[in-house]
């Protein structure tokens, strides 16, 4: 199982319609093949900028790279996350054995 969490900022303003226009295109990677418990999450810590996060768990790497190439993917990472996200951390992360 791979974890893969992204906290991140938008260039948009809180509560603004491309805010939410933004999430809700986010929230559709949830549907591509492969995904499993997807999560879009707000930030409720002040120890960083950071505003939202995104989690989803895939099966295995096979399943993983499925998701990174899949077209609806690439498309909204060209034509939203990079001219909408301000600022991001992502981290992948596998259970440790035992």
């Amino acid at each position: 199982m791979i974890r893969h969490t992204v906290a991140f900022r938008l260039h948009h303003a809180a509560g603004s319609a491309e805010e939410q226009d933004f999430l809700a295109a986010n929230a559709a990677l949830g549907s591509i093949p492969g995904v499993e418990r997807f999560e879009l999450l707000r930030q409720v810590s002040p120890k960083n900028d950071f505003t939202y996060g995104v989690s989803m768990e895939f099966a295995d790497q096979a399943a993983y790279d499925a998701y990174n190439t899949h077209p609806d993917h690439v498309a909204f990472v060209r034509d939203r996350w990079v001219p909408e996200v301000a600022d991001f951390l992502e981290i992948d992360v596998v259970p440790l054995g035992g």
